[in-house]
This record gives structure tokens, sequence and C-alpha cells, in this order.
């Protein structure tokens, strides 16, 4: 089930799903460990007698934000109960502390007796073996923990008053033991004082709501790695004060994501408010440590049989570009620094890493028909030269840049180009998608980029190598057009298999095409291999437009033609090639965007910004891709992919209208600029 309103602060992350349970808690890092397993962790509301989880069809939900920072506003009705509930979350900006507050209304006119649920299922540090949950008399909370993982339940009455008045403490998932939720139902709680194993807890709130009138209440669960810092913690909830903590967190995240806020240009209430949610809603997927995790929705698990918290060098480095266009230097800087702790001693990254800087599982192998080769996608070691060089034109840190030179820099470039055949293209390794080995048209045209960054930084730092990089990438470029590209079709391959022709293998290397249309190729001018406006980067974009537009009311762009992940339409492949998906839909804004030589042109990118919105829930939070005939959220939700390449399209809008406009007033108006 689609993820919804993540509220995190780099060392804990929440995740709600859409029905507004709790399924994720990841802490001490993002991505590593989720301490839920992804089990259900429930809410339930006992009033007069009547009892109902909120996922029951009974409540109308509506799952949202406050404006422009990460603390939720979600509504609650229930009409036969005739309750109405307001609940807020956040995770404190500075401490491990998740926080919920909440209003009931009573919606019937008459005095009730209300009752709030609290359910707790962990798996510490993502297993249930050995885990204790026990009542604290010192705090009157509740402690579960294991190892060095430790989480404390705190609740406060309709009159502020803190600690836990009723809980349950018992097994789960063990012999016929469902667990203590189901304690809940009747609106009482035994009280037991400890249990260890696979256990969970329930804690609730008693509340007597007035006629027609409204009550306040506010339970949390504070993390740390000991009895007693989580003791701390509570005392500092409670001296500072639930609303003081809501109030400082959202007064934070509104300073943070309105760093890259730009009035003025033309965008639409419904793009500008996404861009500045995503901005939000992917920094709720990076690690304070560096890591920048692909997804944290750990349904896909029941999918795949494994997860997407993990940092994939090539994703860290496009949301990296993102992070670097919105002035957020510390947080690209971090990444940069994960990345020199985990690049191979050679100078290239592996398929992907744990937060943690380990290596992540992997389904390259070593080892093909024989023959040993490398496990990598050599994408994944172009991008993040390149964004280091993107960061480094913005912030023009050198201090920065001095530790980092060789390892993130020269000792990479020396890899790729020595990792070349007898064409001087690159040896074979995954694709972007990670689904297929040889050379791709992505893969050479982001290490085409990643030369050229090379160079540049070569030249500022008078290193001897800046002429070898730049004519390396020259040849390169060279090769891509000699062997890639295929006149006939009058657009690129979008991977070639090489193949050897003399009669022990030992003739030049050829290559056998493969022509499907893929939307990786948007590559060949978004890292600066060829122009945008090139004749061959024109056609291919066209052929791409035409070939993987979903010809469905859904529309967008698919990946490439019959693409099988998470596959919908298996006949009718010329109107639905395969689904929409985010990332590839905006490319093509962004490719309008670097063409745009008018305003008009440059709104050409908008509805394609609009689509986006219109994907998004009502929280804003985007998936990887759609159902391409309900629009319904498919694979992983939210992308943290999907919410960068939002905020680096509306940042590629703003820079071109600027620079058009300021075009335009330079030669004395509109008119003379054909801006108008």
């Amino acid at each position: 089930m689609a993820r919804d309103i993540p509220v995190g602060n780099g060392d804990l992350l929440v995740n709600f799903d859409e029905l507004y349970r709790l399924r994720d808690i990841y802490y001490p890092c993002v991505g590593r460990y989720n301490h839920t397993g992804g089990h259900v962790q429930r809410f339930g509301v006992w009033a007069d007698g009547e009892f109902a989880w909120i996922e029951h069809p009974s409540w109308q939900r509506r799952i949202r934000y406050d404006e422009a920072t990460l603390v939720t506003r979600v509504q609650l009705y229930n009409e036969r109960m005739g309750l109405e509930l307001i609940c807020q979350d956040c995770v404190d900006f500075h401490e491990p502390v998740y926080l919920r507050r909440f209003i009931v209304r009573d919606k019937q006119g008459r005095q009730r007796d209300v009752r709030l649920f609290f359910h707790v299922d962990l798996s510490i540090k993502e297993s249930p073996l050995g885990d204790t949950a026990d009542y604290d008399p010192e705090t009157r909370a509740l402690v579960l923990y294991k190892d060095d993982s430790y989480f404390l339940v705190n609740t406060t009455d309709e009159g502020g008053e803190p600690g836990i008045d009723h809980w349950a403490i018992g097994a789960k998932r063990v012999g016929n033991a469902e667990g203590t939720w189901r304690d809940a139902e009747d609106g009482v709680l035994g009280r037991n004082a400890i249990s260890q194993g696979s256990v969970d807890a329930t804690v609730g709130v008693n509340l007597t709501i007035p006629p027609a009138g409204e009550v306040r209440s506010a339970m949390w669960l504070a993390c740390g790695n000991s009895y007693e810092r989580v003791r701390e913690l509570n005392k500092v909830i409670l001296s500072k004060g639930v609303d003081k903590m809501f109030s400082r967190t959202e007064a934070f995240w509104r300073i943070w994501a309105r760093k890259g806020d730009y009035p003025g240009v033309d965008l639409s209430d419904s793009i500008r408010e996404l861009f500045v949610r995503s901005q939000l809603i992917l920094r709720t997927q990076i690690d304070n440590r560096g890591a920048i995790i692909a997804a944290t929705d750990s349904d896909i698990s029941h999918f795949a049989g494994d997860h997407y918290a993990y940092c994939w060098p090539r994703d860290g480095a496009l949301v990296a570009q993102a992070l670097i266009m919105t002035g957020q230097s510390e947080l690209s800087r971090n990444f940069f620094r994960y990345c020199a702790r985990v690049i191979n001693k050679n100078g290239y990254f592996l398929h992907k890493y744990t937060p943690a800087g380990h290596m992540g599982s992997s389904w390259h192998p070593w080892v093909i028909n024989g023959e040993a080769v490398l496990p990598i996608q050599q994408d994944e070691t172009a991008l993040v030269l390149w964004a280091l060089r993107q960061h480094f034109e913005k912030f023009r840190d050198v201090e920065f840049i001095k530790p980092h030179f060789n390892p993130l820099i020269i000792q990479p470039a020396l890899w790729m180009m020595s990792h070349v055949d007898d064409n001087g293209l690159p040896l074979p390794s995954w694709d972007l998608w990670e689904e297929r080995r040889g050379v791709h048209t992505f893969t050479v045209a982001a290490t085409i980029g990643a030369l050229k960054a090379a160079e540049s930084f070569a030249r500022e730092f008078c290193d001897e190598r800046a002429d070898a990089f730049g004519d390396a990438a020259d040849r390169m470029r060279e090769a891509l057009v000699r062997h890639l590209w295929n006149s006939d079709a009058n657009c690129f391959a979008r991977m070639a298999t090489p193949v050897r022709t003399g009669p022990d293998d030992s003739g030049p290397t050829h290559y056998r095409l493969d022509m499907t249309r893929d939307s990786a190729n948007y590559a060949l001018w978004a890292f600066g291999a060829f122009r945008p406006g090139n004749p061959m980067v024109m056609s291919e974009m066209h052929s791409l437009w035409r070939r993987l537009w979903v010809k469905t009311p859904i529309g967008g762009c698919a990946r490439y033609e019959r693409d099988y992940y998470h596959m919908i339409e298996r006949e009718n492949i010329e109107a639905v090639p395969g689904n929409p998906w985010v990332i590839c839909t905006l490319w093509h804004a962004q490719h309008r965007i670097a063409l745009a030589r008018t305003l008009d042109e440059l709104r050409e990118a908008l509805p394609l910004l609009e689509w986006t919105a219109q994907r998004a829930r009502e929280s804003g939070v985007l998936a990887e891709q759609y159902h391409p005939y309900t629009g319904e959220t498919l694979s992983v939700s939210p992308l943290t992919w999907s919410h960068a390449t939002v905020v680096t399209t509306v940042m590629e809008y703003v820079h071109k209208h600027r620079r058009l406009v300021e075009e335009a007033n330079a030669v004395g108006g509109y008119a003379e600029a054909g801006v108008a």
C-alpha cells in the first residue's frame, strides 16, 4: 500500500500508509533499521461502547501536510460514531522524537466517553526475537527495547497530564496470539507490566468530550540508544511542551523549504506547491550521514523480496543535482563525503550501498560464462563526478573539493579512460534500469559528461591530465555517433552488444544494436554530450515522445517499449508501451526548457509539470510509476528520484524564464528579443 505523509529529520523517519496507519519507523539512520518490519501500527477509537480501527470503511480521511512544512494535518470523520478527529504528526527537527497531537470533537451534541488506542508492533532491528516491552514507573510510559535500540511511548490526557493510564503488553504472532491490539476493542486494557520475545503493546487515552465540544491530547515515541536516553528525551518533551516541539519544527521546515522560493515566475499554484512539497519529501529520504535513499516504502519487499532502502550512487547524484540547484549545499556535500567513503580504491562504484556505507544486495554477477566481470553500472561512477562538478560551479567551495580531488575526480576519470574497448566506448556494464548488460547510450553519454567535468576540474586546478580527459571525451562522443547512431532509423540504439569478428574472437569489436525505444536516451543532451538542439538529439527525443507516450486518459511517458516491471498492459503495446513514470515524463519537460528561446516555447514544458501535479496524492507524494488506465500508484511511493526530478525541472524552468526576461530587457523589450 502506498506510503503517504512521511515525516523525519534525517535520523528518524516515520512513514504512514494511505489509510493513515503508521507503517515504517527507521532509526538511527534513514533506511536502517525499519523497526516495524512494515507491520501495521494500529490507531483505534472507542466511543460509548462502539469501536473502530482507523482503516474501517466508516472513517472518512483527508491526509495532507500543513503548508510548506513537515507537519501533517489529517482530518478523520466517522458519521456513525459522531466524531471528528484532527491529527497532526511530526518528527522533531532536532531530536529523534515522533509526536502526534490531536483534537477530538463531538458531532452528536452530547457528552461523550471516548478512548483512543495506539498500537505499537515493533520488530526491533527488523526482528521480533528477544524484544522486551515494559511499563516504566519513573516516566509512566512504556519502553520497548533490544540491544542498543530503545523506544519510549507516552501520552497526555485531556488536561495535559503526562503518563499512560492504561496499556496492554503481550505476545504477538506466536501460537494463536494476534497481539494486544485485540485487547483494545472492548475499550479496556489489561496493564500487564512486562513481556519479552515477540511482543507488542497498546496504550490508551481516556477522554471526556463535552456536548458539541472538543478535547486536545497528545502521544509521542522517543528513540534512543539506552533506557536513560529515552527517559531524558521524555523530560525534554515535558519541559518544552508538545506544542513547542511542533511549532519549532514547523518553523524550521518552512525556513528550509523556502530557501529556493522564486516568486514572479508564471507557474500555477499546483506546480509551486508540488515544488515546495517535493523538496520536503525528498529531504525525509536523506540520511544525516550522507546517504540519499531511493525509497523507504517497505511494502515493495512483498513484491521483490527486497526493498529500495539503499543508496544508489546514480540516483543520489541526480537527487544531489536538485539539492545543488536549490542551494542545499550542506546536503550535497554530505552526499559527496559519503561517496568518497564508499568508492572503490580503483575509482568506481558498485551497484548500491546501505545507509551505513556497506555493500548493498545485488543481482549483478562477478562471473559471466566463466569470465570475471565487474558487477557495475558505469553511469553511477560517471554521474557522481558530473554532479560534483555541478556542485562546484554553484558553490565554488575549493576547500571542500581539495580532499575529494583524487578519490572522486582524478581516480574515477582515469578509470573511465582505461575502461574502454578498442573503439573507445565503455566496456559492457549494467544499464540505468539494472536489467541488461552491454554498451548503453545512457552510460556513454554520462561518461562523456563525467570526462568533460574532470577536464574542467583539472584545468582549474592546473592538473596536467586535463587535455587527456577532454580528448577521451571527444573520442568517446565520436564513437557514440559512429557505433550507436542508426542512420536508417534516424535515432540512437539504447544498447550495443559487442560482437567479435575474428576467428578466435581477436578481431575488431562490432556491435549488435538494440533499437528498443528507451527514455534513458535523454542522457544524450542532459549531461553535455550533445547540445539539446543537435539534429540527432532532436530526432531521438521526437522518437521517444511518439513511441513512449501512454495513449490513455492517464498519459505520461513509459520507461521503454514492453517494460515488464509491474506491467499492466500485455496486449495493446502500441497504445501502452509501459506504465507512465514521473521521471521519464519530466525528461521531456526538461528538454523543452533547454530548447526554449521564447517564453511561449518555454511554456510548452508546463503541461508536463501539470501532469505530474495531477498524479500526486493530496499530500503531494509521488510514486515511481502509475497504472496506465486508473492512475493508481504502482511500485514504491514516495520515490526520492521522482521528487528530485520535479525540483530540478522547476528550477531549470525558473532559471530559463529569468534568462529570457533578462535578455529581453537587455535589448529593450520582449518584441525585439522574440520573447513576447
